[in-house]
């Protein structure tokens, strides 16, 4: 048995160095196939143990690195193909209106994963400044690239789409770390656990017994108290609002349709008859339902100026219920609505009661890069770009902070539109604690891909990290309502028409994360430099 550890620690060694010496277009392509094979971590394939093996090759590389440029472009490489596959379901929103936009696929596929790999260029050339033998650069890597990740979240309005951390929420039990230390702090956890058992196993010089402890201390262990914390939690019982029943419309409408005038009214009239009907498809004119939930931007036409419309929607509504929906609205009282050609737009949650009135509203703060604006407005105009809702006015923010809205029959609300759900940490921005998250959505820009799926178990990451349930709309899917430990307790899948009936499950204490933010992060990295600094100096004593 040991002659067959030893034979395999030497294969592994060669490898390593392997990797470490190679150069020019070898290296390049390593690095970029290592990264693109880190997307199997997560959803929807949870494929985390691909992490043990490419997170190492990423080590090897900057091993191999003459100097901080030299590692900057190994990083940029992996960071190209992890962020190339990751976003690639992004091309599918350029082909809704192929004839106008398909030309710039190949620039939106390519140029947003190469921006977003000099993050991990700045997290390799970093860590190489601090580059030493042995295990303490384990650590270096984890501290560099936990705070690039970071960064990634909030530089430029943020995209922390997949940051390393979701690698470590599937299955269900080790999502509950979240609840403590949130995605960014299970950055710093799972970059540990799958760099270390390989690139310890590699290390010329250590002994049976240090490779064992290292192994079993930076990999297992962590694993360990995740999962142990994640059983314990689940085991707490579900519990329920009273009083409380919600029917979630999922239409899915094809996008391409969606803005047509021709298909307005039958998308509107689709909304309204599935919303009296229940989810067996039976009729039932909302009895026993209290609220009914259309998605992002439902009506494909402004209903606050339509009349008619809203009185439709107040007559499908039986005495006391609501309707909660997205869509569009134009602002004409804004201070700065006369000085503008067009007057200010909204992408916002709407609240109706019975009578067809608006009683309860929210405007969404973050607003989609290229979607709803466009950066650099005047130098991208006059080289031909344009947002892909051209035609949908010029949209503008809410009033930030992120208010809590009130909704007659439901505990206080937050309302998250599309990827807003996506930032850990800056969900809640009140100092009222919400008893529900809405996250409405349309993901049908972005076909039958990993991009929605992806979207989904994100937004199911934020209900552990607040201690809150999330009802879920999606014009396409997916539709959801998910409890406070992230447990999917009613969802319609990609593509369905149809609808879910649901109670919706109580919220609890306000969990670690949602009181203490990302100082949890904070001090998981300054453990990670104490473990750094102390090996480091043993390791130079030996």
């Amino acid at each position: 048995m040991d002659q067959q550890l030893s034979r395999a620690r030497s294969s592994l060694t060669h490898f390593a160095r392997w990797i470490s010496c190679s150069t020019g277009k070898r290296r390049a392509a390593i690095a970029f196939v290592a990264g693109s094979f880190s997307v199997l971590a997560f959803a929807p394939f949870f494929a985390a143990p691909v992490l043990f093996v490419t997170l190492p090759i990423f080590i090897w590389l900057i091993d191999g690195s003459a100097n901080w440029r030299s590692a900057a472009w190994a990083g940029w490489w992996f960071g190209f193909g992890y962020f190339f596959f990751n976003l690639l379901w992004l091309g599918e929103a350029f082909l809704v209106e192929a004839e106008k936009f398909a030309v710039l696929l190949p620039f939106a596929v390519t140029l947003l994963p190469a921006g977003m790999a000099i993050f991990w260029a700045l997290a390799a050339s970093a860590a190489r400044m601090f580059w030493c033998d042995g295990v303490s650069r384990i650590f270096v890597f984890v501290i560099a690239l936990s705070v690039v990740e970071w960064l990634r979240g909030h530089v430029l309005t943020g995209l922390p789409w997949n940051v390393i951390g979701y690698a470590l929420t599937a299955p269900l039990e080790l999502m509950q770390g979240a609840a403590v230390i949130g995605a960014y702090g299970l950055t710093v956890v799972a970059i540990l656990v799958f760099a270390t058992p390989l690139v310890v196993l590699a290390q010329t010089g250590f002994t049976r017994r240090t490779v064992v402890a290292s192994i079993a201390i930076h990999s297992c262990l962590p694993l360990v108290l995740l999962y142990g914390y994640g059983f314990w939690r689940l085991q707490e019982p579900e519990t329920f609002l009273s009083d409380v029943r919600v029917r979630i419309v999922q239409p899915s409408v094809l996008q391409r349709e969606k803005w047509k005038p021709e298909f307005q009214r039958k998308i509107f009239d689709d909304h309204l008859l599935l919303s009296v009907t229940n989810s067996q498809g039976v009729r039932d004119d909302l009895d026993g339902i209290t609220h009914v939930i259309w998605p992002e931007a439902a009506m494909p036409f402004l209903p606050l100026e339509q009349p008619q419309a809203l009185q439709e929607i107040g007559a499908i509504l039986p005495s006391g219920r609501a309707l909660v929906t997205g869509a569009l609205r134009r602002d004409f009282t804004s201070a700065d609505a006369p000085m503008m050609t067009v007057p200010p737009m909204f992408n916002s949650l709407l609240v109706f009661d019975d009578t067809g009135s608006l009683t309860a509203q929210y405007d969404k703060i973050h607003l989609v890069p290229f979607g709803e604006y466009l950066p650099l407005s005047p130098l991208l105009t006059a080289l031909g770009f344009q947002k892909l809702t051209h035609g949908l006015g010029v949209f503008a923010t809410g009033v930030e902070p992120r208010p809590v809205i009130d909704i007659a029959g439901l505990p206080t609300a937050l309302a998250l539109i599309c990827y807003e759900v996506l930032f850990p940490g800056a969900i809640v921005q009140s100092a009222s604690r919400p008893g529900v998250l809405i996250n409405l959505t349309n993901d049908g820009w972005f076909g039958n891909s990993t991009g929605p799926r992806q979207h989904f178990h994100q937004s199911r990451v934020r209900a552990v990290e607040e201690g809150v349930p999330l009802i879920r709309a999606a014009n396409n899917g997916i539709s959801a309502v998910v409890d406070r430990y992230g447990r999917v307790l009613h969802s319609l899948s990609m593509n369905v028409r149809g609808v879910i009936d649901s109670d919706v499950p109580a919220g609890a204490a306000a969990t670690h994360y949602s009181r203490f933010g990302d100082w949890g992060l904070a001090l998981l990295l300054a453990l990670v430099a104490g473990a750094a600094f102390v090996t480091r100096r043993a390791h130079r004593e030996h």
